[in-house]
């Protein structure tokens, strides 16, 4: 056919092109020419469409082999599809699925999988406080788990029946469905939704577990929660989640840490902060003050003439880090010089005279000293020297 262009030049590729090139190169232009990314656009509907057909023939080692001897011409007179080609019953799910991923942000499509797969995790909540989670410690939570069904031993059917062979898979767990498309007819292969996937059905159910093979019973488990673990940080126990499927393992039963807040510290990554009140005469004499810490209280000596807001750093009294407890971050402390607000008369005599005292002021005894001074001056220069 005189109007269709070449195959190769339609998908931008020499004729030694590989198999990858080909899926790669028209990856690309459905993507690009995709009806649903374009809509409205005829020209890019074409596009699509003779990208498809292109595709559609170089991507089959026989019928490339034909276009290559033979060109259009080997498929005049096909039946259905675009352009006269025949796409009926053609596998694309690979690259179909690669299209519609990227353009709607799912995940590739993918024939459904009838092997052993894991079950779903659980989830569940612990709490603990602040010093706890510096420490470590071991929980116990009641948790509802699915265990197997000890009427029917796990199978689902009443004792004394079994399973039959599923009548809508043939046993095989997945059903193929064929769809409409601009590609013609599309094969989807999906599991069976009659049997799950696992190629039986049941036919008389169990009166416990209602043909699922478990029931739900409480279980207590013992949780370690590790010295350094942060607020809404989880821990992971293997094997305590859903029950698996066609035989797969158990899920992970995965537990959330809520860390209380502390009414004095605060915590940054594995550092902790907090504010120590001292005395007015303590900053401005120096000595010993009290700190508490998460290992107890600590005394700190301050310098004389310490200023409120002064930070102070005490190394490895820290939060210890969750790869090894012995590793631990500091604890950084703020001291903040309290000022009385209530004085006795003695007290505010006291802080008066200190007052006066800084300020340079002498008491009277100082006046009569000048006065002696200045009797030695009129000495010196009178009738005395």
């Amino acid at each position: 056919m005189a109007d269709k262009r070449d195959y190769y030049e339609v998908l931008g590729l020499s004729k030694t092109a590989t198999e990858d090139e080909i899926k790669k190169a028209y990856r690309q232009l459905a993507k690009k020419y995709h009806p649903d990314a374009n809509p409205g656009d005829k020209e890019a509907e074409v596009k699509f469409k003779e990208a498809s057909e292109a595709y559609a023939v170089l991507s089959d080692g026989e019928k490339r082999r034909q276009y290559d001897q033979f060109g259009h011409s080997a498929f005049d007179g096909g039946a259905g599809g675009a352009g006269g080609f025949d796409f009926t019953n053609m596998d694309m799910g690979d690259i179909f699925g690669d299209i519609f991923g990227d353009l709607f942000g799912g995940g590739r499509t993918r024939r459904a999988s009838n092997g052993p797969m894991k079950g779903p995790n659980v989830r569940a909540g612990v709490r603990i406080t602040f010093e706890e989670a510096v420490t470590g410690v071991d929980k116990e939570l009641d948790i509802n788990l699915k265990e197997e069904c000890t009427t029917c031993g796990g199978s689902g059917a009443k004792p004394g029946t079994g399973t039959e062979t599923c009548k809508k898979c043939g046993g095989k767990g997945q059903v193929v469905y064929t769809q409409q498309s601009l590609f013609g007819m599309v094969r989807n292969v999906q599991s069976c939704p009659d049997c799950n996937g696992t190629g039986k059905v049941i036919k008389d159910k169990c009166s416990v577990c209602y043909g699922s093979g478990y029931v739900n019973r409480k279980k207590k488990i013992q949780v370690s929660i590790p010295a350094g673990i942060d607020n809404g940080q989880s821990i992971r126990i293997r094997d305590k989640g859903e029950p698996g499927v066609n035989g797969g393992e158990r899920g992970d039963l995965l537990v959330e840490v809520t860390v209380a807040r502390h009414p004095i510290f605060q915590r940054q990554e594995y550092d902790i902060f907090s504010t120590a009140p001292i005395s007015y005469a303590k900053a401005a004499l120096g000595g010993d003050v009290k700190i508490s810490t998460v290992d107890g209280d600590v005394l700190y000596t301050v310098k004389p003439g310490t200023q409120t807001d002064t930070k102070v750093r005490l190394r490895g009294k820290g939060i210890p880090t969750l790869r090894n407890k012995q590793v631990r971050g500091d604890h950084y402390v703020t001291l903040v010089v309290q000022v009385p607000s209530k004085l006795t008369a003695d007290q505010k005599e006291l802080l008066q005279k200190f007052e006066e005292a800084m300020e340079g002021k002498s008491e009277p005894e100082s006046h009569e000293g000048d006065k002696e001074k200045e009797k030695g001056k009129k000495k010196f220069f009178g009738k005395d020297k």
